[in-house]
């Protein structure tokens, strides 16, 4: 269960007799630091780290760090905003020690999701973290509603070490081939030994379609820890491919042509224990809130495709007939839709329903990538927003009546644009900075 209070100065109640505790017992299991996690706007982990023995400290009175972070590029480049981008100030980190878990990965170390607040003790306007906590809490004042949410993580393993630039795939053999499987055995085996050691339930894990990929499904958690789940799964991704020897890359696109990395999200609305997108009257089972919940994320694609899909690589990914949900659409078990209805199989729908949205990738922020997702589904309860005709098949198939009869539109130009005030790349219909190969 993720800490749902808001960091105080001097520390949540309970919060130091605990990190104290803790502390003691990392030491004895031998880890000497505690990697404090966040992820800034343009969707780059950035961490401080502490000695195990500072983790009361850290828990009382935070950890600095400046708030320019928030105005970093994807490559370290810096811009300024009327409020932010300056040098001046600084920023606590909180670590929620609800989520902290020992790296099986990394030994020695342990990991933890902070949020940020001001100095002054007020919650800082670029913590996502603390953004998506607030969304989900107010939903839940305003509404009634829960939310059980996943990240899928979609990976290219390359041989490494590589020259900067370069990458090899380290997998060869077909799409979900056996061979692929065979190839990284010892990894992946390795990988779900770690991932059941720091408690991230596993679904799935398996060899996917481009060149060096896999995939990890994980279980579905409150939006907040499955945001905190989805850093941790690529930091252990990465750390148990270095012990092999691999290099990955979480890149939208790795190659310029073929198939990128996803990071699909899965989403499901719930009132009283009970799940919307099941047992309704309304289509494949959902609740009027259910499909006014859905519609809303319809509507906003447009705008939330420049915080799911921010960078130029996410436009290399965004390709027609590819799996990627590039068209305003919606269908049940329709991978060509950007929503998906996901019904589960008869005897677990109850449970399995949800919607999955599909220009979503892993260059994005996941705190405000699931915020602002949940945030527009609200606003389609709120304004009962009305679901229009489902979609079969590939939407790229059809005329141009048909698709604007269905308001069925493409979510990005068919080509990159140059702004005329900017020396930035237009992508996605959205000003963006260069991505990073590795995110």
């Amino acid at each position: 269960m993720t800490t749902l209070a808001d960091p105080v100065p001097g520390g949540r109640p309970g919060d130091v007799d605990r990190a104290t505790a803790l502390s003691g017992e990392l030491s004895g299991r031998g880890v000497h630091g505690v990697v404090l996690s966040y992820v800034d706007t343009a969707g780059v982990g950035r961490v401080k780290t502490v000695p195990t023995a500072k983790l009361a400290s850290a828990a009382a009175w935070g950890v600095g760090m400046s708030p320019v972070f928030d105005t970093f590029l994807a490559n370290d480049s810096i811009v300024t905003t009327d409020v932010l981008g300056s040098p001046d100030g600084d920023l606590r980190l909180y670590p929620d020690l609800d989520q902290l878990v020992v790296l099986a990965g990394q030994p020695g170390w342990a990991w933890a999701p902070v949020d940020r607040i001001t100095q002054e003790g007020e919650r800082h306007p670029g913590c996502t973290r603390t953004l998506l906590r607030r969304i989900v809490a107010d939903a839940g004042l305003r509404h009634g509603l829960t939310f059980k949410a996943a990240v899928e993580v979609e990976w290219a393993v390359g041989q490494g070490p590589a020259a900067r630039g370069d990458f090899t795939p380290a997998l060869s053999g077909p799409a979900y081939g056996a061979v692929r499987q065979v190839e990284l055995s010892d990894y992946t085996a390795d990988l779900l030994s770690a991932f059941a050691a720091q408690g991230v339930e596993v679904d799935q894990l398996h060899p996917e379609y481009a060149a060096g990929q896999f995939e990890v499904s994980v279980g579905a958690l409150d939006p907040v820890a499955a945001a905190d789940r989805s850093v941790l799964v690529r930091q252990t991704i990465r750390a148990v491919a270095q012990r092999h020897g691999l290099v990955v890359s979480f890149a939208p696109a790795v190659f310029a042509e073929g198939v990128g990395n996803g990071g699909h999200l899965h989403l499901s609305a719930w009132r009283e224990g009970v799940n919307l997108h099941a047992g309704g009257g309304g289509r494949y089972g959902m609740t009027a809130d259910a499909e006014a919940f859905a519609a809303g994320i319809l509507t906003h694609l447009p705008a939330l495709t420049a915080v799911t899909a921010p960078s130029p690589a996410s436009c290399l990914r965004l390709k027609p007939s590819q799996w990627a949900g590039v068209f305003t659409a919606w269908g049940r078990e329709t991978r060509e839709a950007a929503i998906r209805v996901v019904t589960g199989t008869t005897g677990l729908r109850d449970q399995a329903a949800n919607l999955e949205v599909k220009p979503v990738d892993l260059a994005a922020n996941p705190y405000l990538a699931l915020g602002s997702v949940i945030a527009a589904g609200l606003d389609g309860i709120a304004s009962a927003a009305v679901l229009p005709e489902e979609i079969t098949g590939d939407p790229a198939r059809l005329d141009a009546d048909r698709a604007a009869a269905l308001g069925v539109r493409r979510l990005r130009p068919r080509s990159p644009r140059r702004s005329p005030s900017s020396a930035r790349t237009r992508v996605c219909g959205t000003p963006s900075a260069r991505s990073s190969p590795t995110r």
